[in-house]
């Protein structure tokens, strides 16, 4: 997978003094948002930065827009600059296991027009049972000068969502758990189910059994009934666990995937949205 780099690869650039990259640990837990930040200066890949879901790589929470929206383009863009990347700069980011918050990351650079930027396999538990060096020492990075090229295609609004769904002129996606999808529980939001007219992928399927990536064939298989030449929609609570999905969907060369940002938590933050539950008909 072309998004996806081994522990190996990360090894021999660290191993590569003059090599422009910059590692980024993006651990985080949604029920304890101090617990990624602790981990990271408890121990991190060498030569890794930190950057926080809540702090980082959304914005403020608001009426609507989700309970992780985009943040402001200008203060990320500054962000990355000030951790020593620009254009020229091969991102690798990181999370506990595969898990969603480097996938989020992944699309925001994505979505700010930078081309290198890829997503460590197996991320930092397996980078450490395989033995591999680690540190606490925060990294001194030289500031570079990161300019935004937005993707502005890329994404899209509750009301292009619900003309989409309606006109089924595009394919919605929810990439939450099963049960969430149904209605049968909900964690984190007012209401349970799901935009009617949305087909359930859960985001941990992109994964085999042992917590790697899938395969391009494995993949393949579970998006078969999905045509390249659709245009998908990603949705899932807050616009984070999405990510995993749109990354494995571009892997295979689906070329018109948007993430909806707010999601979930966006579409019941309108009163008069509908709310599918159980098994679309």
């Amino acid at each position: 997978m072309s998004y996806v780099i081994s522990i190996q690869r990360l090894k021999h650039r660290l191993n590569n003094s003059q090599d422009n990259t910059v590692i980024i640990d993006t651990r985080f837990d949604l029920m304890n948002s101090d617990a990624g930040r602790k981990a990271y200066l408890t121990d991190h890949i060498p030569e890794a930065v930190y950057m926080d879901l809540e702090k980082d790589l959304s914005g403020k929470k608001q009426k609507h827009g989700g309970n992780h929206p985009l943040p402001d383009v200008e203060m990320l863009s500054a962000k990355i600059g000030k951790i020593g990347i620009d254009h020229t700069t091969t991102v690798i980011i990181y999370d506990q296991k595969n898990d969603m918050f480097a996938a989020r990351a992944w699309w925001l650079f994505h979505y700010l027009g930078h081309e290198k930027v890829y997503v460590l396999d197996g991320g930092y538990e397996r980078w450490k049972e395989e033995g591999n060096e680690t540190t606490d020492v925060i990294p001194q990075l030289t500031e570079k000068q990161f300019i935004p090229n937005i993707r502005s295609d890329q994404t899209v609004d509750m009301e292009t969502v619900k003309e989409k769904v309606m006109s089924k002129s595009a394919v919605l996606i929810d990439s939450r758990s099963k049960d969430r999808y149904l209605g049968d529980s909900e964690p984190l939001y007012a209401r349970a189910g799901h935009i009617p007219g949305a087909e359930n992928y859960f985001w941990k399927d992109v994964l085999s059994a042992d917590g790697k990536w899938k395969n391009k064939e494995s993949l393949e298989k579970q998006f078969a009934n999905i045509a390249k030449d659709e245009e998908v929609i990603v949705s899932c609570g807050s616009g984070v666990s999405a990510c995993p999905n749109i990354l494995a969907l571009k892997s295979l060369g689906y070329k018109n995937v948007k993430l909806y940002p707010g999601s979930f938590s966006d579409w019941i933050s309108y009163e008069k949205n509908e709310v599918a539950i159980g098994e679309e008909s």
